[in-house]
């Protein structure tokens, strides 16, 4: 039996990308177990197996060769984020939004200032300290960009090195649950300690945007809210005379409109506001059915006209590009230019919106609207770009991004005699924003389907942490043995302290709506559990409104701590 075990490690040894798809596929298994609505997730359970298949069949002086899957991977997995959140992190701190700016750039700030303070309190060595920021505060591109820096700090000391991202892996893991779980906790006990009604809360910011009931919108798909056609006779005394405008203005319910009118034998498609309605014209209404059915006594008979039926519909997802619009309503853009046109849902890096009049959009949002194809064609065209299907990614322009990233993560400046980089990591992290923020203001090249963004970030960073938890097994249980404890206490410590003070600063000082500040603050700790454990408990989407900008931030200062913090300490 002991020999065949022997067979069975050496065995792993000559063939690591067997244990590589292991960790991966047990990994993935143990994410999705949910105890109480709580899972561990993919990657701290993807490093837990790493790791524990690591140690036990591993031997402590291995030397896996996995140095190119794990560049790689990273690099894909970082220019991914970078392109993700590059519209939210450039467009944001160009637009305004400072609010939102003050309270990422303010939780990060002190959250590296929290870290420095615990690793000198503990004693803590740099692999230490920087798996302790990416474990706490939820950020695992940390593991990536500390371990490029050690790699340079450790040149010659390859068993040095090989510690400290040992030490890395360990801290990630032994203070992710309570950086997740614990976050949740805390922002309950914040909000119980300062009897905040979230509810209440986010009904105001609602009236204020002029939210939209879920029951009328056309997301909830109940049949008596989809829209659809239906032709009627003008015969009402109401109609009669009026034109289309004041029609639409004062007889019809606000989101139902006419689409088409038949006068005699001519179909008329392209409908103004001035053209006048007369007896016995038939027009097509585009709305809610619901709503239509309340039309029907004010025009006139319903009738089946084949004629003005015979339209070919189309649901198209829009991403705003228009310079003119940027910073406008949704109501504003909506009623100017999608005459006829329903909005379906609002998103902004993949998160809803709430559907509100006065929700302001920006550059690289999208606007997933139904109705007439030609009525959705021109609001596409006024608005900005179509974002059709498409299973194609642009790889040149990954390739060329990740290629110009690493070429500028190698820049080095030196300060005070040391030598600053951004490393591999950050260079590529700087290369996906600013890819991601061209992406949105011209999305005519640089196409990253959704599906494709999800293999890089998520597979890619997955890959990229499995092949960390196999080095670091072996020594792995030393390092938990001689700061386990001291790790998870100050883990504790540091998702409590920049939330914390976020929350004082964001309340006291810059006199934020609660839900609001709640969402940045998840988004500034880029955790997006807590945003929906808020969502919630607030029972709405308001909270989405403060997260983006935060995320955005978060992501990438936090990212490039994980740099600075291996200096500092």
């Amino acid at each position: 039996m002991g020999q065949m075990f022997k067979d069975l490690c050496q065995f792993c040894r000559d063939n690591p990308s067997l244990l590589v798809f292991a960790a991966l596929a047990a990994g993935y298994a143990l994410g999705k177990i949910k105890v109480k609505g709580f899972s561990l997730g993919s990657t701290t359970s993807v490093l837990i197996v790493a790791i524990a298949l690591g140690a036990s069949l591993l031997g402590s002086k291995a030397q896996l060769n996995l140095g190119l899957i794990k560049t790689v991977s990273f690099g894909l997995f970082i220019f991914g984020i970078g392109y993700k959140v590059g519209p939210d992190f450039i467009g944001g701190l160009k637009r305004g939004g400072l609010k939102y700016v003050g309270v990422g750039v303010f939780f990060c700030v002190v959250a590296l200032a929290a870290a420095y303070g615990l690793a000198k309190a503990f004693g803590f060595n740099a692999g230490y300290s920087a798996g302790l920021i990416g474990g706490a505060l939820t950020q695992s591109s940390v593991i990536g960009t500390a371990d490029s820096a050690i790699q340079q700090l450790t040149t010659g000391r390859s068993t040095v090195e090989m510690d400290l991202q040992s030490d890395i892996a360990v801290a990630y893991a032994v203070t992710y649950v309570f950086g997740t779980a614990g976050l949740i906790i805390l922002l309950k006990v914040i909000t119980a300690v300062w009897r905040v009604d979230l509810k209440t809360a986010a009904k105001d910011e609602e009236g204020e945007l002029g939210q939209v009931d879920q029951s009328e919108s056309t997301e909830s798909f109940q049949w008596s809210n989809l829209v659809g056609p239906r032709a009627y006779t003008v015969e009402g005394n109401a109609v009669i005379g009026k034109t289309v405008s004041q029609v639409e203005s004062s007889v019809l319910p606000g989101r139902v409109k006419i689409d088409r009118i038949r006068k005699g034998r001519k179909v008329i498609d392209d409908i103004t506001p001035d053209l006048v309605l007369d007896k016995g014209d038939t027009v097509l209404l585009m709305g809610p059915e619901a709503l239509m059915i309340d039309s029907a006594g004010a025009i006139g008979p319903e009738v089946d006209d084949k004629a003005l039926r015979e339209l070919v519909g189309e649901v198209l997802d829009i991403c705003l590009t228009n310079k003119s619009l940027d910073g406008k309503t949704l109501g504003t853009i909506v009623d100017g230019h999608g005459h006829g046109c329903f909005v379906r849902h609002v998103l902004r890096q993949t998160h809803a919106l709430p559907l509100a009049g006065r929700l302001k959009l920006h550059r690289g949002d999208v606007i997933q609207v139904m109705g007439n194809r030609k009525d959705v064609e021109r609001l596409s065209k006024a608005v900005g770009y179509a974002e059709r299907r498409t299973d194609v990614t642009d790889l040149v322009t990954v390739g060329i991004g990740i290629i110009l990233g690493t070429l500028l993560g190698l820049i080095a400046v030196p300060i005070a005699g040391i030598p600053i980089t951004l490393g591999v990591g950050g260079g590529v992290l700087v290369s996906g924003l600013i890819f991601g923020w061209s992406r949105s203001t011209k999305p005519t090249w640089g196409a990253i389907p959704t599906p494709a963004l999800w293999i890089f970030i998520d597979l890619g960073l997955n890959l990229f942490i499995a092949c960390v938890g196999l080095a670091a097994g072996p020594r792995a249980i030393d390092a938990l043995q001689q700061a386990g404890v001291d790790i998870l206490l100050a883990g504790m410590c540091l998702t409590c302290i920049p939330h914390l003070a976020t929350w004082l600063f964001g309340r006291y000082i810059l006199r934020m709506n609660p839900v609001l500040l709640l969402g940045a603050m998840t988004g500034s700790g880029t955790c997006t559990a807590a945003l929906n454990s808020v969502r919630d408990d607030c029972q709405s989407t308001i909270p989405v409104i403060g997260y983006t900008v935060p995320y955005a931030i978060g992501n990438v200062m936090l990212t490039v701590w994980g740099t600075l913090i291996v200096h500092l300490v």
